[in-house]
Order: C-alpha cells, then structure tokens, then sequence
C-alpha cells in the first residue's frame, strides 16, 4: 500500500513558530526527510522510532541532489510510510516544495501541505521591522540572490528598485554586492537602508545594519555565514536598534565591524 508525504514547513529556527498542522503531520510520521536548517529541537519532535534522512544542502555543496531527494520521499512512501519532508521556513517559498510535490503526484503518491513562517516574517518578529509600513512601504517583495550553478541574476532590477517597496533578498550573501550595484544603477538611493540578519530566530541570530552602498562591504567584514537575509528598505529604519543618523551610523560602525552596525539578538 502506498503511503504519503507531508511537505512541512519547520519555519525560520525558533521551535515555537511551528504551526499546529506541521506538529501534528511530523508527530504522525513514520520517516523525516530534513534539511540542514531545520533546527535540532524541531528534529526532536519527531517520534523517537521514526527514520531519519538527512538530506542538507548549502552553499556550493550540494551532497545530496535534487533528484536524488525526489527518489528518497518516492521510495520510502511506495513502502506504505508516512513521510515528513522537513524544510526551513515554508516549503512553497524558494523551498522546491512544488517540484518534489510534481515528482510524488506523477507517481500517484498524495501530497499534504502545512505552510511555514517564512524567512522574512520570522525576521521581522525577531527584529521589529515590518515588511509594510503607512507612508514608508505599500508592498512586499521577495527575490532570490542566487541561481542553480551560480547562474546570472536575471532580475527585474528596474521594477526592483523602488523606494515603495521593501526587498528581501534570500540566499544573497555571495551576490549582496552585485544586487547593490544594479538596484543603485536603476535608480535606488544608496542609502537606503538595509538589515542584514543571519539566523534569524535562533540563538545565533545576528543582525548587520548598513546602507545599500556599503552593505557588501559590510556583510564581508561581519564574516555573515549562510542562511543570510536582507531586508532592504525605509522600513529598516524603524527596528529600535536602528542607528538614528548616518554619523552614529558610522560611528556605531567603527567601534564594531567595519562601516556596519552589528548586533546580537
């Protein structure tokens, strides 16, 4: 008999931010297919008999394949098992949650969702930066900084660059400077404010203030390790750690790292 796979998402780190629905679906699993930011207390929750598979990737070291991925969910649910595939933040958000999804439906084998705090919402609880803001920002939009084989970003930068709208940038550290670069050549101040946030949520959550100009120079002398997000935008500016002018800015800066301001949750 077939069995079933639950794509979950585990959320940004923090184990409180699971949903309900993802709780139930991992507690009902008979094997968890995690990746490499699904935190340990989240791992944890899991029954105790229940197959492990790690399945991790990160930045130019992929040991496990997405096609390899796709055949590890498939086989083990073709055993009859409920499987838990486990993903940081929400799996339909730069998650390959839908490519998975389409490999496992093809071959008749059911597909359960439970959303995830994404990246950028458990960024902005952690830190007090809104995403949308009255009079700072009307919209939202989320963008991925890196392409598979550290293909071109063929972005939209001009419709990127607006002053309106608050960008966030996942897997962006190794292209921050390239970013910066297109979306002031398109018109985007430059100093606009940027919050850098690595682990966002977690005990290890550190946080990088800086300006779209130096913001690449910054995240390099923070020595910032993946995951990384960027929440670009005038709504920075209203996280209470936020600098309140440019020369404390600086002068915050030169006492920490480099030109940024740095921050340890």
């Amino acid at each position: 008999m077939t069995g079933k796979v639950f794509l979950i998402g585990a959320g940004p780190g923090d184990v409180e931010l699971l949903t309900l629905r993802a709780l139930r679906m991992l507690q009902n699993a008979d094997a968890v297919v995690y990746d490499r930011l699904v935190s340990p207390e989240i791992l944890a929750l899991a029954p105790s008999g229940a197959e492990r598979v790690f399945v991790g990737k990160s930045p130019d070291n992929h040991p496990v394949p997405q096609e390899k991925i796709n055949e590890i969910l498939s086989a083990l649910a073709q055993k009859g098992l409920t499987v838990a595939r486990l993903k940081g933040g929400d799996p339909l958000i730069f998650g390959r949650g839908s490519e998975e999804a389409a490999h496992l439906t093809s071959l008749g084998i059911p597909v359960e969702y439970a959303p995830g705090i994404t990246a950028a919402q458990g960024a902005a609880a952690a830190s007090g930066v809104p995403l949308t803001h009255r009079g700072l920002a009307t919209g939202v939009r989320y963008v991925t900084g890196h392409r598979q084989a550290n293909g071109s970003l063929d972005l939209d930068w001009r419709s990127l660059a607006s002053e309106d709208t608050t960008l966030v940038v996942y897997m962006g550290v190794a292209n921050i400077g390239q970013i910066a670069m297109r979306l002031i050549a398109e018109g985007l101040n430059e100093t606009t404010p940027v919050m850098a946030i690595a682990n966002a949520t977690t005990p290890r959550e550190t946080r990088l203030f800086s300006q779209l100009n130096r913001i690449a120079m910054d995240a390099r002398e923070a020595e910032l390790k993946a995951p990384v997000l960027f929440v670009i935008g005038k709504v920075v500016t209203l996280c209470a750690e936020w600098p309140t002018s440019v020369s404390e800015l600086i002068g915050a800066a030169e006492a920490n790292l480099g030109f940024g301001h740095r921050v340890h949750a």
